[in-house]
Protein backbone atom coordinates (compact mmCIF):
# COMPACT_ATOMS: atom_id res chain seq x y z
CA UNK A 1 0.00 0.00 0.00
CA UNK A 2 1.38 3.24 -0.97
CA UNK A 3 2.11 5.72 2.26
CA UNK A 4 0.15 8.38 0.81
CA UNK A 5 -2.94 6.35 0.96
CA UNK A 6 -1.65 4.95 4.79
CA UNK A 7 -1.55 9.04 5.45
CA UNK A 8 -4.65 9.47 4.66
CA UNK A 9 -6.98 5.83 5.61
CA UNK A 10 -9.19 7.95 7.96
CA UNK A 11 -10.36 9.80 4.96
CA UNK A 12 -10.76 7.08 2.32
CA UNK A 13 -13.09 5.52 4.82
CA UNK A 14 -15.34 8.26 5.84
CA UNK A 15 -15.29 9.11 2.04
CA UNK A 16 -16.41 5.21 1.25
CA UNK A 17 -19.00 5.81 3.90
CA UNK A 18 -20.19 8.86 2.58
CA UNK A 19 -20.74 6.71 -0.67
CA UNK A 20 -22.95 3.99 1.17
CA UNK A 21 -25.23 6.68 2.92
CA UNK A 22 -25.65 8.13 -0.24
CA UNK A 23 -26.13 5.57 -2.34
CA UNK A 24 -28.74 4.15 0.19
CA UNK A 25 -30.30 7.96 0.97
CA UNK A 26 -30.78 8.45 -2.48
CA UNK A 27 -32.44 4.41 -3.21
CA UNK A 28 -34.82 5.64 -0.58
CA UNK A 29 -35.58 9.60 -1.13
CA UNK A 30 -35.10 10.37 -5.20
CA UNK A 31 -37.58 8.33 -6.02
CA UNK A 32 -40.18 9.23 -3.89
CA UNK A 33 -39.93 12.47 -5.08
CA UNK A 34 -39.69 12.23 -8.57
CA UNK A 35 -43.49 10.42 -8.12
CA UNK A 36 -44.82 13.43 -6.79
CA UNK A 37 -44.30 15.83 -9.13
CA UNK A 38 -47.87 16.02 -11.31
CA UNK A 39 -48.16 14.51 -14.26
CA UNK A 40 -49.05 17.91 -16.05
CA UNK A 41 -46.43 20.18 -14.04
CA UNK A 42 -44.58 21.13 -17.29
CA UNK A 43 -47.35 21.70 -19.35
CA UNK A 44 -47.75 25.29 -18.68
CA UNK A 45 -45.95 28.39 -19.70
CA UNK A 46 -45.89 29.78 -15.90
CA UNK A 47 -44.76 27.99 -12.77
CA UNK A 48 -48.49 26.50 -11.20
CA UNK A 49 -49.24 27.77 -7.84
CA UNK A 50 -48.05 26.15 -5.06
CA UNK A 51 -49.81 24.81 -2.36
CA UNK A 52 -48.35 27.10 0.16
CA UNK A 53 -49.10 29.92 -1.31
CA UNK A 54 -52.14 30.24 0.63
CA UNK A 55 -50.05 29.93 4.04
CA UNK A 56 -48.76 32.94 6.11
CA UNK A 57 -45.51 34.58 5.10
CA UNK A 58 -43.63 32.96 8.07
CA UNK A 59 -44.78 29.15 7.17
CA UNK A 60 -44.02 30.17 3.50
CA UNK A 61 -40.16 31.29 4.25
CA UNK A 62 -39.64 28.70 6.58
CA UNK A 63 -40.69 26.20 3.81
CA UNK A 64 -38.64 27.95 1.49
CA UNK A 65 -35.90 28.09 3.73
CA UNK A 66 -35.92 24.21 4.27
CA UNK A 67 -37.02 23.29 0.61
CA UNK A 68 -33.48 25.46 -0.30
CA UNK A 69 -31.38 23.81 2.01
CA UNK A 70 -32.76 20.26 0.93
CA UNK A 71 -32.17 20.73 -2.74
CA UNK A 72 -28.70 22.20 -1.96
CA UNK A 73 -27.97 19.31 0.03
CA UNK A 74 -29.11 17.00 -2.81
CA UNK A 75 -27.08 19.26 -5.59
CA UNK A 76 -24.35 18.55 -3.28
CA UNK A 77 -25.54 14.30 -3.18
CA UNK A 78 -25.98 14.34 -6.99
CA UNK A 79 -22.26 15.87 -8.16
CA UNK A 80 -20.81 13.42 -5.63
CA UNK A 81 -22.89 10.78 -6.94
CA UNK A 82 -21.99 11.71 -10.48
CA UNK A 83 -18.27 9.92 -9.32
CA UNK A 84 -19.48 7.96 -6.47
CA UNK A 85 -22.36 4.81 -6.42
CA UNK A 86 -25.69 6.86 -6.53
CA UNK A 87 -28.78 8.03 -9.09
CA UNK A 88 -26.16 10.82 -9.74
CA UNK A 89 -28.65 12.98 -12.70
CA UNK A 90 -31.94 11.96 -10.80
CA UNK A 91 -30.62 13.43 -7.54
CA UNK A 92 -29.65 16.60 -9.28
CA UNK A 93 -32.98 16.96 -10.98
CA UNK A 94 -34.35 16.78 -7.68
CA UNK A 95 -32.11 19.07 -6.16
CA UNK A 96 -32.78 21.56 -9.03
CA UNK A 97 -36.80 21.40 -8.75
CA UNK A 98 -35.84 22.24 -5.33
CA UNK A 99 -33.84 25.44 -5.36
CA UNK A 100 -35.06 28.65 -5.96
CA UNK A 101 -33.61 30.74 -8.81
CA UNK A 102 -34.71 33.23 -11.71
CA UNK A 103 -35.59 31.48 -14.90
CA UNK A 104 -35.94 28.35 -12.82
CA UNK A 105 -38.95 26.68 -14.20
CA UNK A 106 -38.08 27.39 -17.40
CA UNK A 107 -34.63 25.67 -17.14
CA UNK A 108 -36.32 22.91 -15.57
CA UNK A 109 -38.89 22.39 -18.50
CA UNK A 110 -35.50 22.21 -20.67
CA UNK A 111 -34.08 20.05 -18.38
CA UNK A 112 -36.84 17.46 -18.39
CA UNK A 113 -37.07 17.32 -22.51
CA UNK A 114 -33.55 15.79 -22.48
CA UNK A 115 -34.04 11.87 -23.01
CA UNK A 116 -31.64 11.05 -20.51
CA UNK A 117 -33.92 12.46 -17.52
CA UNK A 118 -37.19 11.96 -19.15
CA UNK A 119 -36.91 8.28 -19.87
CA UNK A 120 -35.50 7.33 -16.13
CA UNK A 121 -37.76 10.02 -14.39
CA UNK A 122 -41.16 8.16 -16.11
CA UNK A 123 -39.59 4.72 -15.76
CA UNK A 124 -39.60 5.14 -12.41
CA UNK A 125 -43.11 6.51 -12.12
CA UNK A 126 -44.38 3.80 -14.09
CA UNK A 127 -42.52 1.34 -11.74
CA UNK A 128 -44.64 3.30 -9.03
CA UNK A 129 -47.56 2.95 -10.98
CA UNK A 130 -47.92 6.61 -11.95
CA UNK A 131 -48.90 8.76 -14.71
CA UNK A 132 -45.88 9.41 -16.64
CA UNK A 133 -44.88 13.14 -16.61
CA UNK A 134 -46.35 15.12 -19.75
CA UNK A 135 -44.20 17.51 -21.07
CA UNK A 136 -45.07 19.68 -24.47
CA UNK A 137 -42.82 20.64 -27.55
CA UNK A 138 -41.12 23.92 -27.94
CA UNK A 139 -40.60 25.48 -30.96
CA UNK A 140 -37.00 27.48 -31.48
CA UNK A 141 -38.03 30.35 -30.07
CA UNK A 142 -38.85 28.45 -26.99
CA UNK A 143 -42.71 28.76 -27.35
CA UNK A 144 -45.07 25.44 -27.12
CA UNK A 145 -46.39 24.51 -29.93
CA UNK A 146 -49.18 22.42 -28.38
CA UNK A 147 -48.38 18.80 -28.85
CA UNK A 148 -46.73 16.44 -26.10
CA UNK A 149 -43.58 15.16 -27.07
CA UNK A 150 -44.02 11.67 -27.23
CA UNK A 151 -42.00 9.39 -24.44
Amino acid sequence: MPAWIADYQEFFWALGVLSVILFVGSLLVVPSLVIRIPSDYFNHQERPASAWAEQHRTIRFAALVTKNLLGAVLLAAGFAMLVLPGQGLLTLFVGVMLVSFPGKYRFEKWLVRKRWVHRPINWLRRKRKHEPLRVIAVDANGSSRGRKKPE
